[in-house]
């Protein structure tokens, strides 16, 4: 069993990462919150050095990325090396690219993508994917999301986001049991109803069935637990302390 870490999907706070210095007092902010890790998404440009410093000097570790599959595909050195600057072992695609979405598409991502991270691997990277909810659209008898997972290797992993399987009427403990084998990250986020409907909220603070989906992450052996919000009703700052609270309070630390 290894530890479990929480850690800030950086795209919360994407408006406060434009330029080294907002990155710099972003990281400040996140660690003074209580966060031990993040998952790099939505950053201006900064030099991985630099960028590592920073996050060495917060004491925070950089728990994976979230970049592009064509720069996964088509620079994969230059991914692994960014990588090993950072001291991250384990990259992620944010979004399936809009050409794979349909039904021969999936057939064929997950041949690319097993490929892909077959590459990674060899340079000591992991591969994963993260869904959405137009993956739970289904082609025949089967899901995007269950085209992926069976037609890929086994060197495709899965970065299970609870938030959007709900939004596609799916069960997160279920997807998180299918690919018990093959996830390491897991993206945490709430949902909620308001009078314009279903909204992206805190951990806790909405509709989801943590204790169910917290059960299933132990039992899968899930160690990065990512706390993401794409949208906030509040100050993200404020949303990303409201979850680590409530997972805190939930046992989770």
């Amino acid at each position: 069993m290894s530890e479990t870490v929480i850690g800030a999907q950086l795209y919360t706070l994407r408006d406060f990462l434009k330029t080294p210095e907002d990155i710099a007092q972003t990281m400040k902010k996140v660690a003074k919150i209580g966060y031990r890790a993040v998952q790099l998404s939505g950053l201006g440009k900064i030099d991985p050095k630099e960028l590592r410093k920073i996050a060495d000097g917060e004491g925070l570790e950089i728990a994976a990325t979230h970049i592009g599959f064509n720069e996964m595909r088509d620079e994969t050195q230059r991914v692994i090396d960014e990588h090993n600057t950072l001291g991250c072992k384990h990259s992620a695609i944010g979004g399936m690219p809009g050409e794979y979405r349909n039904a021969e598409g999936y057939l064929r991502f997950a041949r690319e993508a097993t490929a892909v991270a077959q590459k990674l691997n060899a340079g000591g990277l992991t591969f994963s994917y993260h869904n959405h909810s137009f993956e739970l659209q289904k082609f025949g008898d089967r899901t995007g999301l269950q085209i992926l997972i069976e037609d890929s290797g086994s060197e495709v992993l899965f970065e299970i986001d609870t938030y959007w399987i709900q939004h596609g009427g799916g069960d997160s403990t279920q997807w998180i049991d299918k690919v018990k084998k093959r996830i390491v990250l897991l993206h945490l986020k709430d949902m909620a109803v308001l009078d314009k409907g279903p909204v992206m909220a805190e951990v806790g603070e909405g509709n989801l069935n943590w204790k169910a989906i917290l059960s299933k992450a132990k039992e899968a052996n899930v160690r990065w637990y990512l706390v993401e919000q794409d949208t906030c009703q509040r100050d993200p700052f404020e949303s990303l302390a409201m979850s680590l609270r409530n997972l805190n309070a939930m046992g989770v630390s």
